[in-house]
């Protein structure tokens, strides 16, 4: 390990106990160049989180009707949408909890290796997929991958930064970068459309779905290199090296002490999370029924679904940037969240059932605004989850919430949207996507904001221990 490195490990896990003084002063201290680095290693984690996990949304239309021959708007067509979205997501989510456990058992730093390794080897091998099974299942490993990868990262950081208020703020920061993924992928999935016949072929083609799939091993690539030198927890490695590290349990998340807390945030994270699965993710397939593809090429129908995509993911931006800035400031975690929840009841439906019919220059506006509401709700998970259990199930406390609610639970919302869109009135498959779409979105929310009355709030600045 680097000295520097390896340094911060012990200077951190000493901090812990300063944490009482430093919350008498509104000053934090300045950030080492070690400290940095490792915000910057977990930013880049995030975003590639987050751009393999949309990439489903931008690539399936052109995969069922190219690899899988089926036409747009059929109830096979429908099927295999909802099964692109729900089964690795499930899968990621199952197995994601298995990973939130090996994490409490083997340590932070460790599981995020293997993970990125397994997600970025399955990201180069489904851009050679030749059948829709074998594609399905390569995205099954992809996210499995992603799902235990984003337990591990917000453990770890939780834990490096142990003064509460520098807590808050990393956390919020580093989540922030969730939102360049998506960027990231839009980007890539336009270059891959404008200019894929310039590039080596694929299985003796040049669809731009093999390309973006592709672009997923670049990101593990350095953070294989680099993620290895980092220092794991000090809370956790202090704690296993003493023996005093309790063996993580799930079992242990539903003795009385902690029951109520995991299944109202496990059902809490599941509707906020069903979001982007039974809405957003669905605004690719809504935009080439938005514009006129009489006079348009296939190719610059595309393009125009990655610019609005684009300015969709330039809303997660936003969003972060505004729960950066609020969450040191509200006092309440239950208000913090209902600052998102109660605009997101008025936007979503009005985007999905009104603005359609306005045009894509008035949808794409919409986008932009509900995003900007949901990345705020997805933040907040991040900063909220690390406070509510101690160390040696932290990991797996996050990872039931965040794979059982908000990826197995949440993902059933896709298979209700694509299901729904096949009865749902409209002149156009489009404007019935997105009518199911927003009954989807306005349900999930409203049932969010019933049941975050009861969310327990931290007991204390500090981590549990």
């Amino acid at each position: 390990m680097k000295p520097g490195l390896m340094t911060l490990g012990s200077e951190t896990g000493a901090v812990g106990g300063a944490d009482s003084i430093a919350a008498g002063t509104r000053r934090l201290p300045p950030l080492t160049a070690a400290q940095w680095l490792i915000c910057a290693v977990a930013g880049l984690g995030f975003a590639f989180d987050l751009y393999e996990t949309l990439m489903t949304a931008l690539i399936v239309e052109p995969v069922l009707t190219t690899l899988g021959h089926l036409k747009a708007g059929t109830s096979e067509f429908n099927l295999w949408v909802g099964l692109f979205f729900f089964v690795p997501t499930v899968a990621g989510g199952t197995f994601g909890l298995c990973g939130g456990y090996l994490t409490d058992l083997f340590g932070r730093r460790r599981v995020l290796v293997w993970s990125i390794l397994v997600y970025g080897l399955s990201a180069c091998a489904a851009s050679f997929a030749t059948s829709l099974p074998a594609l399905l299942v390569l995205r099954c490993t992809t996210l499995i991958g992603v799902c235990v990868e984003a337990v591990a990262a917000i453990a770890w950081l939780a834990e490096l930064f142990p003064m509460a208020k520098q807590r808050e703020v990393i956390l919020g920061c580093t989540q922030g970068c969730y939102a360049l993924g998506g960027l990231m992928v839009s980007g890539a999935y336009y270059l891959a459309v404008t200019y894929g016949d310039r590039l080596p072929a694929i299985l003796r083609s040049h669809e731009a779905w093999r390309y973006t799939l592709l672009s997923g091993l670049i990101p593990a690539i350095p953070l294989m290199i680099i993620r290895p030198f980092l220092p794991e927890s000090p809370i956790w490695r202090v704690k296993k090296r003493a023996g005093t590290l309790k063996r993580p349990s799930i079992a242990e998340l539903f003795q009385p002490r902690l029951r109520k807390t995991t299944l109202l945030v496990t059902l809490t994270m599941a509707c906020t999370l069903a979001v982007p699965y039974g809405a957003l993710q669905h605004t690719p397939r809504i935009v080439p029924g938005l514009v006129d593809k009489v006079h348009l090429s296939p190719q610059k129908v595309q393009q125009d679904v990655s610019a609005v995509f684009f300015v969709q993911e330039s809303g997660s931006i936003a969003g972060r940037v505004v729960f950066a800035l609020l969450v040191a400031y509200v006092a309440t975690r239950r208000r913090l969240l209902r600052i998102f929840l109660g605009p997101a009841l008025l936007v979503f439906p009005f985007l999905f059932f009104l603005l359609p019919a306005h045009g894509l220059v008035a949808f794409t506006f919409g986008v932009f605004c509900a995003q900007v509401l949901f990345n705020g709700l997805h933040s907040f998970w991040g900063n909220y989850l690390p406070t509510l259990y101690p160390t040696h199930l932290r990991g797996t406390g996050e990872s039931f919430a965040m794979n059982i609610g908000g990826r197995v639970i949440a993902v059933s919302a896709a298979l209700l949207t694509t299901q729904l869109s096949n009865v749902m009135p409209g002149a156009s498959a489009a404007i019935r996507l997105a009518h199911s779409a927003g009954a989807t979105g306005l349900l999930v929310l409203a049932i969010a904001l019933l049941i975050s009355r009861w969310l327990p709030e931290p007991q204390s600045s500090q981590l549990p221990e």
